[in-house]
C-alpha cells in the first residue's frame, strides 16, 4: 500500500475542477475553458508521473489504496493499478485535454459544458482504478450521467432521441450488471474483484450461487450462465457488440465533436475493460461454455459494422461504425484467449491480449483524432459532412487532408503507424486459438480498407467541388494542438514497446490465471 494516495488524487482532481467550474459566470466562456484545460493538464501530469513510477516488471497491482467504507456489506474503497488500468488511465488523461481543445466553439453554458467533461473524466478514472464492485459501479454510473447531458444539451438537431437511446441502452445494461453482482454478493459475501476472480479460477462461484440463491429448478450450468448473461449485457452494450449497438451511430452523429471524441476515444473502452477486468477473471468457465456464440458476436461485429460503414454517406456515421469494427478485434482477441484452456498455447494468448491492450489505446487515440478532423471540416463547411458534399479538398487544404489522412491510414492498419501493431498481434495470437473466427474476421480488414480509401478518394481527391474553392486551411494554432497526437501515432507505430513493456507482465499474469 502506497503512503501517498496518488490514485485518489488523479481520480478526484477533475471532480474538484468540475465543482470549481460550476461557480464561474456563464458568460466567461474563455475562462471556463482555460480552467478546464488547466485541471485536465494537471491530471495528465499525474498520469505521466504514474507511468514513470510504475514497475513494469511486476504484473501485480500497484499504488494500492484500501479503506473501510461499509464493512458490514463488504463495501470498501479499494483502488489499484496494473498494466491494463495504466493504459486506460493514460488514454483518458490524453484524450480529455484534446477534447477540451476541440471545444473552442462551445458558447452556450460553457462553464457547465466543461464541468460535465471533468465530471466524466473523474468517472472514467475511477472506473479504471476501482477494485470493489460497489465503489466501481458508482464511477461506472457517474460517467453515464454527464455523457447523457453533453449529448442532450449541446448535440445536433436529433440530440433528444440520440441522448434518450444512449441512456436507455446503457441503463438497461447497467441494471443487468447490477443484478448479476447483487446475486454474486448475496451468494459469496464478496464484492472485491480480486476475491471474486479467485472464486472464478477455483470454479467455486457456480456452486456458491446455486446453494445460496436456492434456484434449484436451474442446473448449476444454467444458473451460472444466467448470472454471466446479466454481467455480459452491461459490457456488451458499452463496447458495443452487435446487436447491442443501435445507440452508437445516433449518439456519435449528434453529440458535439469534443463529446464524440470522449465517447469513442475512452467511454467505448469501458466495455472492453469490463471484459478484461471482470468477465474474463470471474467467469472464465462460463465464457468457455458460451464461446461459440461469443466468437460469432465478435465476427459479426467486425464484418457487419465494416459493411455498414461502407454503406454510409455521413462522415460521422462512417467513423461510428468503424469504431464498432475496431473494437470487435478486441473482442476477438479476448474470446480467442479464453477459448482454449491449454497452457502450451500461452504464447499465442500473450500475443492476442497484448494486441488487445495496444488496440484499446491506439484506437482511442486515432478515433478521437479522426472525429476532431471531421469537426474541423464541419466548421469550415457550415455543418456539412456528407461524402457527396465534398471533393478535391486537398487542393485548398493539403495540411488538413494530409494530417487527417495519417489518422485514416492508422485506422486502416498501415505498417509504421500505431494501428498496425495491435491488429497484427490480435490476428497472430487468435489464429491458432480460434482459426475459423479469425479467418472470417479478415473480411472486416478488407471492407475497412475499402471504406477508408473510398472516404479519402471522395473527400480529398477527385474533381474539385467549385463550392469549396476557398476552403480554409488549418491555422498554425490548429496544427500546433493536433501535432502531439500525430507524433504519438508515428511513435507508437515504430516503437510499440513504449506500451508493450508496460503491459506485458500484466498480460502474462492474466494468461497464467487462465490456465486453471
Amino acid at each position: 500500500m502506497t503512503k501517498f494516495p496518488i490514485l485518489s488524487l488523479i481520480t478526484f482532481l477533475p471532480f474538484f475542477g468540475a465543482i470549481v467550474l460550476t461557480g464561474i459566470d456563464p458568460g466567461r466562456k474563455t475562462t471556463a475553458r482555460f480552467f478546464a484545460l488547466g485541471f485536465s493538464l494537471l491530471t495528465l501530469g499525474l498520469g505521466v508521473f504514474l507511468w514513470t513510477q510504475f514497475n513494469a516488471a511486476s504484473g501485480d497491482f500497484q499504488f494500492e489504496e484500501t479503506h473501510a467504507w461499509v464493512s458490514s456489506l463488504g463495501i470498501h474503497y479499494h483502488t489499484a493499478l496494473d498494466g491494463l488500468s495504466l493504459v486506460l488511465v493514460m488514454l483518458t488523461v490524453i484524450v480529455v485535454p484534446m477534447a477540451i481543445l476541440a471545444a473552442g466553439k462551445i458558447q452556450d453554458k460553457a462553464p457547465l459544458y466543461f464541468s460535465l467533461i471533468l465530471f466524466l473524466e473523474s468517472g472514467l478514472l475511477g472506473t479504471f482504478t476501482a477494485l470493489n464492485f460497489f465503489h466501481w459501479f458508482l464511477f461506472w454510473e457517474l460517467s453515464l450521467i454527464p455523457a447523457f447531458f453533453l449529448i442532450k444539451l449541446w448535440g445536433g438537431p436529433l440530440r433528444g432521441s440520440a441522448a434518450a437511446q444512449f441512456f436507455i441502452y446503457t441503463m438497461v445494461g447497467s441494471v443487468g450488471l447490477l443484478l448479476a453482482f447483487l446475486a454474486i454478493f448475496l451468494s459469496t459475501g464478496k464484492a472485491d474483484f480480486t476475491d471474486l476472480a479467485e472464486l472464478g479460477r477455483n470454479e467455486t462461484l457456480s456452486s456458491a450461487l446455486q446453494v445460496n440463491l436456492g434456484w434449484y429448478h436451474l442446473t448449476l450450468r444454467e444458473l451460472s450462465l444466467v448470472i454471466f448473461s446479466g454481467a455480459f449485457l452491461g459490457f456488451a452494450v458499452k463496447v458495443p457488440l452487435i446487436p447491442f449497438h443501435s445507440w452508437l451511430p445516433g449518439a456519435y452523429s449528434e453529440a458535439p465533436t469534443s463529446t464524440t471524441m470522449l465517447l469513442t476515444g475512452v467511454m467505448s473502452k469501458m466495455g472492453v475493460y469490463g471484459f478484461l477486468r471482470i468477465l474474463m477473471p470471474i467467469f472464465p468457465e462460463q465464457m468457455r461454455w458460451a464461446i461459440k456464440p461469443l466468437l460469432w458476436l465478435a465476427v459479426i461485429s467486425i464484418v457487419l459494422s465494416a459493411g455498414a460503414a461502407l454503406a454510409q454517406k455521413d462522415l460521422r456515421k462512417i467513423l461510428a461504425y468503424s469504431s464498432i469494427n475496431h473494437l470487435g478485434y478486441c473482442m476477438l482477441g479476448i474470446f480467442a484467449a479464453v477459448r482454449v484452456n491449454a497452457p502450451e498455447l500461452g504464447i499465442e494468448k500473450n500475443a492476442a491480449l497484448n494486441g488487445v491492450f495496444l488496440q484499446i489505446f491506439n484506437h482511442g487515440l486515432t478515433a478521437a483524432m479522426l472525429f476532431w478532423f471531421v469537426g474541423m471540416i464541419e466548421e469550415r463547411s457550415g455543418g456539412l459532412r456528407g461524402l457527396e458534399c465534398f471533393g478535391g479538398l486537398r487542393r485548398n487544404a493539403p495540411i488538413l487532408c494530409g494530417l487527417m489522412g495519417i489518422c485514416l491510414f492508422s485506422s486502416l492498419g498501415l505498417p509504421g503507424l500505431n494501428g498496425f501493431v495491435g491488429e497484427f498481434l490480435i490476428f497472430k495470437g487468435s489464429f491458432p486459438l480460434a482459426t475459423w473466427a479469425t479467418a472470417l474476421s479478415v473480411i472486416g480488414l478488407l471492407l475497412t480498407a475499402i471504406f477508408i480509401l473510398n472516404l479519402i478518394q471522395r473527400v480529398f481527391h477527385g474533381p474539385e467541388n467549385p463550392e469549396w474553392s476557398g476552403f480554409p486551411e488549418m491555422t498554425f494554432r490548429e496544427i500546433a494542438i493536433v501535432l502531439p497526437g500525430i507524433c504519438l501515432i508515428f511513435l507508437l507505430g515504430v516503437y510499440p514497446q513504449l506500451i508493450l513493456r508496460m503491459i506485458n507482465s500484466t498480460v502474462a499474469q492474466m494468461v497464467e490465471q487462465l490456465k486453471y
